[in-house]
């Protein structure tokens, strides 16, 4: 197992007998499918989100930061894809490293918008109180080094850069399931408003899901389970990570909650109301 390298173990275990590395051409389109639907996105989920400052004045610093990680990563994908037939290149080796910078970054900055939703509903006083521009560039200055340490111990011991990332992909695993069951738990006590309650709540549900379907299979491999679907799988996944964090942006526009919610139910009256007319329309041929 090559540490915490995901791309590099990707194409490293595509190989022919005789020798020759060979990435599978699917996973080629696959990428290339990711590359150019992210790109297009994502600048312009960077634009909207930083468009509700002037409208809210309130920065989603975090939300921002996750998006710019999204960023590098569709950019480190187009390295990777270019490059690897080159396995000795600076130029790859530079965006492994910074691939997975912006990966570990990501997680790190779902924590963050997990935690600054969990203290809106749970510890509205010490939020407010709290609630300076310097904390959040403090914390998110500190979210960018720590990968940027993981990634660099890499090349000085696999093993233990394996063991390092295993345990910082896991420790989100149960903030998360905390931040979500904290803030169900204060909601009857909060005063915040319910359009903004059912917001939150979709948020932390939402980045909740994307860590347990997208990363948590990389943990799988990382633990040892190594063969070429796991990886394959595995980075497949990772590199639909950016794409899902884009909804994010669309959890933070006020009433696209109630919009969905709305949807559901009248979806839901639309299936009664029908089984309804079938019931009565059976019952009166019968008669």
């Amino acid at each position: 197992m090559e540490g915490f390298n995901f791309t590099n173990a990707s194409h490293n275990n595509i190989s022919d007998p005789d020798g020759i590395k060979r990435p599978l051409s699917s996973m080629e389109v696959v990428a290339c499918i990711i590359i150019s639907i992210g790109l297009c996105l994502t600048p312009v989920a960077i634009y909207a989100v930083c468009s509700l400052v002037r409208k809210n004045h309130v920065a989603p610093i975090y939300v921002i930061n996750l998006l710019i990680s999204d960023l590098i990563q569709f950019c480190c994908l187009i390295i990777s894809v270019a490059e690897q037939k080159e396995s000795h290149s600076i130029t790859l080796k530079v965006g492994y490293f910074l691939y997975d910078v912006g990966l570990m970054a990501s997680v790190g900055f779902m924590v963050c918008v997990a935690l600054e939703r969990y203290l809106v509903i749970a510890r509205p006083l010490w939020y407010s109180f709290k609630r300076v521009i310097k904390t959040p560039v403090v914390v998110c200055v500190l979210v960018w080094i720590v990968p940027v340490f993981i990634s660099s111990t890499f090349w000085i011991n696999e093993n233990v850069s394996a063991i390092i990332s295993t345990t910082y992909l896991l420790l989100p695993l149960p903030l998360l399931i905390f931040f979500l069951g904290g803030t169900i738990r204060a909601l009857s006590a909060s005063r915040v408003p319910s359009d903004e309650k059912r917001r939150i709540v979709g948020i932390l549900v939402l980045v909740l899901l994307i860590y347990t379907l997208l990363f948590m299979p990389a943990v799988i491999w990382l633990s040892g389970v190594d063969n070429d679907i796991s990886t394959n799988l595995s980075f497949l996944f990772l590199q639909l990570s950016p794409l899902a964090d884009l909804f994010l942006y669309v959890f933070m526009r006020k009433g696209t909650i109630d919009k969905l919610l709305a949807s559901v139910c009248c979806c839901r009256m639309d299936s009664n109301v029908s089984s309804r007319m079938d019931s009565t329309y059976i019952s009166s041929s019968t008669v």
